[in-house]
């Protein structure tokens, strides 16, 4: 991260000779060049799944934001959406015509009748049942399963209602509010033998698998340090978590904002009424009209009907659950903050670098965290930290006595000749630990959002889940020659910089995916392939590991808020869904009785 343009063009020279010896880069250029990806999809060529048969009549559960950006990433080759449910007008409208607020909004979020291609909303529901209360969608039988994208503390009460109805489930991440009602999800899809999967999209990035693949052949070697982030430039009065409020923001008193919303009707209007422009423009004003106008009608959702609250602050400003409602992420109640929302990602891309070194890849469990963090740059606005800092440790290679990294001997330079027929053989070292630590922050946005991962040979840059860059020992100034005869070990050997050309990513052809179309399609494979050793990514025990990590950063956080320390040690009961410790506070027997009914 914040890399010049000529360090970046050394890193994508490195990345792409590296790439040709360690992954599938030329299996997929092969793909393209007959066609297969265009036929089969880049995640069944990549990834080793079928495309289904009879694709998987879906609903879908919460059709904002998140929503409209898992409806613009379907395949129709795998699944069909045969129903819809949101409590808001905007919400059902987005999910059919796209989000046209802007050009990027309308490219991540086209709407089901792009998707589809059905010519009007007519038509649409022709084809999609829309409900407010997601209960009904359950009981319509032509649905399989569902994708849940809902506010976070309504993902295990929707999941595991549809869970219980017979439906598979993939659910947006972070897996529940706390994790107790993680494990109990977890049970549930025990119970009930069906599919839940957790929406964690980098477990299906062709480049996050492609960095595996680099470490597990040994080019950085040795890992000691992850460094990861996301910063945004939100500032308040233009931050993303905090969009304008149907008919205006109230605050004490009879005082009122101006009605953004109401005045961009009115501007759309005017310029639809002075005419003049071509079809595309007259067609983008219209669409951005109709958008706004759906938008407006929020304003008469009676919140409070579906479990959101009023809160007066400490200021004195009544919050009404109208605002709950559509700024529910910057509550602890409704939302989880920055490490639900953010972090998760990111600790489940560390944990997957550091399960990399693992030969059977199992999930990597930190062994403590030490986090702060705070409301230090917005105004009384919200209960949700704007600041969050984390460090966290994982056990390395050689922690555990007779821990297997399952390494060549001549990459990494183990003794050979180990008592499992060179497998090397570590004695217990305490000191043998990763360091990962993690930054995300409102007010400044430099640096963006990305990972890096330090090891004794070597550094890969990931950035923005859009590229990879290699780079050699402790450098941005030298290059890789990769050298890989037959079945012996992937070497590396260092030259000094020459001219850096271009290299393509690895998914050479296109946009490179961030995993969304990938995980549905899976998720869809999984159920048509009815047979409990498949399953997907993301499953129960691996997307309950990263709230783990999420949630027990958050409750170390809030430590230190109530005068007590910021440091936890992890415990791997919480990490076993059949058990019921928890790092948060959070239990078994109240959840499970208020989201079950059962004592």
């Amino acid at each position: 991260m914040n890399l010049s343009p000529e360090e970046i063009a050394v890193g994508k020279q490195n990345y792409a000779s590296a790439a040709t010896a360690v992954n599938r880069r030329d299996f997929m250029k092969a793909s393209i060049a007959t066609g297969a990806v265009a036929t089969f999809g880049l995640g069944a060529m990549y990834f080793g799944y079928e495309q289904v048969k009879d694709p998987v009549r879906i609903g879908v559960i919460g059709t904002g934001d998140e929503g409209g950006v898992l409806i613009g990433a379907l395949n129709p080759n795998y699944v069909q959406v045969v129903a819809i449910a949101d409590i808001r007008p905007s919400s059902i409208h987005r999910a059919f015509h796209g989000d046209w607020a802007s050009p990027s909004s309308l490219a991540a979020r086209k709407g089901l009748m792009a998707v589809y291609g059905w010519s009007t909303e007519d038509e649409a529901r022709n084809h999609v049942k829309v409900y407010q209360d997601y209960q009904e969608l359950l009981k319509n039988s032509d649905v399989e399963g569902v994708i849940i994208a809902l506010p976070l503390h309504l993902h295990a009460k929707v999941a595991i209602d549809a869970l219980v109805a017979g439906k598979h489930v993939l659910s947006e991440k972070l897996m529940a509010h706390n994790v107790a009602q993680c494990k109990i999800m977890a049970r549930t899809a025990d119970e009930t033998g069906l599919h839940l999967a957790t929406g964690h999209q980098r477990h299906y990035s062709v480049l996050y698998d492609n960095a595996v693949r680099m470490i597990r052949a040994g080019l950085i070697g040795e890992i000691h340090h992850i460094r990861a982030q996301w910063h945004r430039g939100n500032l308040p009065g233009r931050d993303s978590w905090t969009p304008p409020l149907p008919g205006g923001e109230k605050l004490t008193g009879s005082e009122k904002l101006v009605d953004e919303i109401a005045e961009d009707i009115k501007r759309f209007e005017a310029a639809l009424a002075k005419g003049g422009r071509s079809p595309v423009e007259l067609k983008e004003l219209e669409m951005k009209l109709a958008q706004w106008r759906r938008w407006d009608e929020d304003k008469n959702i009676n919140a409070k009907n579906y479990g959101y609250e009023d809160r007066t602050l400490s200021n004195g400003r009544l919050v009404p659950a109208l605002e709950e409602l559509i700024r529910w992420r910057i509550w602890e109640r409704t939302g989880g903050g920055l490490m639900a929302e953010l972090g998760s990602h990111q600790l489940d891309a560390a944990s997957i670098f550091v399960s990399a070194m693992r030969e059977q890849g199992d999930k990597a469990h930190p062994l403590s965290v030490h986090a702060v963090g705070g409301r230090h740059t917005f105004p009384l606005d919200r209960d949700a930290a704007d600041h969050v800092y984390c460090m966290f440790e994982f056990p390395a290679p050689g922690y555990e006595k007779g821990f297997d990294v399952g390494y060549h001997d001549e990459v990494n330079n183990f003794p050979p000749n180990g008592p499992d027929g060179g497998v090397p053989s570590y004695e217990k070292d305490p000191n043998k630990r990763i360091v990962v630590t993690y930054s995300t922050i409102n007010g400044n946005g430099y640096g963006g959002y990305g990972e890096v991962v330090m090891g004794t040979k070597g550094t890969i840059v990931l950035e923005r889940e859009q590229e990879v860059l290699l780079f050699a020992k402790d450098s941005t100034s030298t290059n890789i020659t990769v050298k890989n005869e037959g079945d012996q070990a992937t070497t590396m050997s260092y030259e000094t910089s020459g001219p850096a050309t271009a290299a393509k990513t690895a998914a050479a052809g296109g946009p490179v995916s961030r995993g969304y179309t990938e995980e549905i399609e899976h998720w869809a494979y999984c159920i048509r392939a009815n047979d409990p050793e498949v399953r997907p990514r993301c499953y129960p025990k691996i997307a309950l590991g990263d709230a783990v990590m999420a949630l027990t950063a958050r409750h170390a956080m809030q430590n230190v808020s109530q005068g007590k320390a910021g440091y936890v040690e992890f415990q791997e009961d919480w990490f076993d869904y059949k058990n019921d410790a928890t790092p948060d506070g959070s239990d078994i027997k109240a959840e499970m009785q208020s989201l079950r009914g059962m004592a």
